[in-house]
């Protein structure tokens, strides 16, 4: 299908800002900057850096993501949890608040583990994708893409049960307009949710506008979130404490870069290549870092709305940034957004993590992993127990310069899976560079209507045609080799008999 044809939204999945009208487009984007912006506001609010600041950073982030990576991959870089542990221990808060001498120490250590993302991109440009990619075949990325979904889940529950009634709101929305909806409306399932259930909330008075209050009463209109006496600075302690984690991150960005490959049904990780994602990933975190932010990393929540929608355009998640960049210099906006009750932003993510773990399994699936394999089935295991078991310890901790460094269950459970691939034998997964192919497993929703139907059906019709005519093609290909092969043994057949003769006429001479 070509860039500039206009599709049916809900029924075809879309690669291109051209495929789709620019107010649908805005909505998209819209969608998507809700989804990550719990998240993203939730990470300073737990380390004591600024929220605006931590908004912008998530917007220009995902920019200068996109320029690096040719703006063909549709990820949004928000605030990192992974690295909160970092920030807890080289800058604790006290009394709901942090020192900033101290966060800006934090953010050299954060630059750090940036800068270990781009000496890692240049070895796999050196050496290839092919080589890295090895150790990171499907029964290991399918796993950890499931217990990413795992992970993140308790928090949904948690956010939800604040308020059980706005929860299931939100997510009786999100079912019914993304199962039953038509057009736009099944598209933007998460907005009407939110907006669905806030209405809710509003009538129910589990509205909070404090937040607005106090910046409405201050005056400010206007403000660039930067903050000279948050900004990097280096301490060799803060270095230590926190680069080592961007080696789990590190781990996390590639099964989130597998996850977008498998929903989009787009090889990424080739094209525009692992490399590059890094890079830009890389890059975006220490720019963060520089000015007072927290670290950047792709986000799963935005995945989940990928796989939702089938909106794959990587222009809507830059849309999604420009919005993230306007709320972060208006504070009211913010504000406003803020007084979201968070049992509301449970409810969504409650389906957001749900997608991103089935993810993990059509991973799985469509890669033909064979579980009835010893290797395959304990490597597995050992992921997804790590991986939910060390979590809900809080991780393994162990000190660097008398500081203490955790590495969460994810971390864990991805050396641990990797470790176990290496080694044991059996190894049957040789990574090829070309689009991932679809196997009929589709955990996106599917519309079930008779147009549906009928608009999938003419897929697939359209789809035998196509390969009639390859086949075809082969066929004629054979046949005129065939004929060539018979005029070459007809001539062969002919200088054979002349032979026979000449000798023949010899022999009576």
């Amino acid at each position: 299908m070509k860039d500039k044809e206009k599709v049916q939204l809900g029924e075809e999945a879309v690669y291109s800002l051209k495929q789709i009208s620019k107010p649908q487009a805005l909505l998209l984007g819209l969608q998507h900057t809700f989804a990550m912006f719990g998240a993203t506001v939730l990470v300073p609010l737990i380390t004591g850096l600024n929220i605006s600041t931590a908004l912008l950073m998530a917007g220009l982030g995902t920019l200068l993501f996109h320029l690096l990576t040719g703006g063909k991959v549709p990820v949004f870089l928000g605030s990192s949890f992974a690295f909160i542990s970092g920030y807890a221990a080289v800058a604790p808060v006290v009394d709901g608040k942090a020192n900033p001498a101290d966060l800006a120490k934090a953010g050299g250590g954060i630059i750090v583990a940036g800068a270990i993302y781009i000496v890692l991109a240049l070895f796999i440009k050196l050496l290839g994708v092919k080589r890295v990619m090895r150790f990171f075949p499907p029964i290991v990325t399918g796993p950890i893409i499931i217990a990413i979904g795992l992970i993140l889940s308790p928090s949904a529950i948690q956010n939800a049960s604040n308020n059980w009634l706005l929860a299931l709101v939100a997510i009786s929305i999100i079912v019914i307009c993304n199962i039953w909806g038509k057009g736009m409306v099944k598209i933007i399932p998460i907005i009407l949710g939110l907006i669905g259930a806030y209405i809710v909330a509003l009538l129910t008075n589990s509205v909070d506008f404090t937040s607005v209050n106090e910046v409405i009463a201050s005056g400010k209109i206007v403000e660039l979130p930067i903050h000279k006496e948050y900004m990097a600075t280096f301490d060799a302690s803060a270095i230590l404490t926190i680069a080592p984690i961007a080696l789990a991150t590190i781990m996390e960005h590639i099964g989130d870069i597998s996850a977008v490959s498998v929903t989009a049904n787009k090889n990424y990780i080739v094209d525009p290549g692992l490399h590059k994602t890094l890079l830009g990933d890389g890059f975006a975190t220490m720019f963060s870092a520089f000015f007072g932010g927290p670290a950047n990393t792709t986000y799963g929540e935005n995945t989940g709305v990928l796989a939702l929608t089938q909106i794959y355009a990587p222009g809507v998640m830059r849309i999604a940034a420009c919005f993230a960049i306007f709320l972060s210099i208006f504070p009211v906006f913010s504000a406003i957004i803020n007084t979201v009750p968070i049992a509301i932003i449970g409810g969504v993510s409650l389906i957001l993590y749900g997608m991103i773990s089935a993810i993990g399994v059509r991973n799985l699936i469509e890669n033909q992993v064979d579980l009835t394999k010893s290797r395959n089935l304990i490597i597995a295991a050992i992921i997804l127990t790590s991986a939910l078991g060390f979590d809900a310890i809080g991780g393994l901790t162990f000190t660097v310069s008398g500081y203490p460094i955790t590495l969460s269950g994810l971390a864990i459970a991805s050396i641990l899976g990797i470790f176990l691939n290496a080694v044991l034998p059996g190894k049957d997964y040789s990574f090829e560079v070309e689009d991932p192919t679809p196997t009929g497993v589709d955990f996106s929703a599917a519309d079930t209507t008779k147009e549906g139907k009928y608009a999938r059906r003419k897929v697939e019709v359209a789809e035998f045609k196509e390969n009639y005519q390859n086949k075809k093609s082969e066929l004629e290909t054979m046949k005129a080799d065939l004929e060539k092969r018979e005029m070459d043994l007809a001539e062969l057949r002919a200088e054979v008999h002349a032979e026979r003769d000449a000798a023949a006429k010899d022999k009576k001479q």
